[in-house]
């Protein structure tokens, strides 16, 4: 069954080819997604508390920076950070730089796999990408992809779609997130919908562990829900 929420793409790791972003694009993903307003700004807050990233001019990693949504909040509460903002779409980091401006960030059109970046951060942000990556190796090869990027002990805000429970409640869920949109004033085309609701690869909190286990970090700390969209703290292992 499908989700009637969709998920960020621009913060995603996948545009289709030859689709343009629309106008207001931020807007319609808030609509979309509840508590998205606040994602960013918690997502920074957690990782500035963090031992390492805590640090003055800390090296931060934004894996899938989209249209710059973490890094606006970056700027604003840690302006000392040492930012890496990497995206493999051309038309997000485009989006993003004009947002931002291409100073004092390190822009890179890659993926965190091809990164090559061993130990070389404190920190990382990763909102709403692992969910669009099918679970046959790719999610696995992104999170192993992180932890390797981070310093022993570097943590990483990791927020995602999450796959709904198995309960008897769940319809109304489903109805509250329709209520959410409707409430919202969402009035997109379909057209510009279409990427954000389609394609995504929602797994189980026990999927999740598993996962961010073999890649290297320890069991995730849930920080973060609203219906089902769900954040986890994650530490990199010695």
């Amino acid at each position: 069954m499908s989700t009637p929420l969709g998920y960020d793409l621009p913060l995603g790791y996948d545009l289709p080819l030859g689709y343009d972003l629309p106008l207001g694009y931020d807007l319609i993903v808030q609509q979309l997604i509840p508590g998205y307003a606040s994602l960013a700004r918690l997502a920074v807050a957690l990782l500035a508390a963090s031992p390492r990233a805590s640090s003055s001019g800390a090296a931060v990693l934004v894996a899938g920076c989209g249209t710059g949504a973490e890094l606006v909040e970056a700027r604003a509460q840690r302006p000392d950070w040492q930012l890496t903002a990497i995206d493999p779409s051309a038309e997000m980091l485009a989006a993003s730089q004009q947002r931002l401006g291409v100073e004092s960030i390190s822009w890179r059109q890659t993926t965190v796999e091809d990164l090559n970046a061993d130990g070389c951060f404190a920190g990382a942000l990763s909102v709403l990408v692992l969910q669009s990556l099918p679970d046959d190796g790719s999610k696995l090869a992104f999170l192993t992809a992180l932890a390797r990027s981070l310093e022993p002990g570097g943590q990483l805000v990791l927020v995602d779609l999450m796959a709904p429970e198995r309960s008897t409640l769940q319809s109304q869920v489903e109805a509250a997130w329709m209520g959410f949109q409707r409430a919202s004033g969402l009035n997109a085309d379909p057209h510009d919908l279409a990427p954000l609701t389609q394609g995504l690869h929602p797994i189980g909190e026990a999927r999740l562990t598993a996962l961010v286990n073999a890649a290297g970090f320890g069991d995730p700390a849930r920080l973060f829900q609203a219906l089902g969209y769900e954040g986890f703290l994650l530490q990199r292992r010695p």
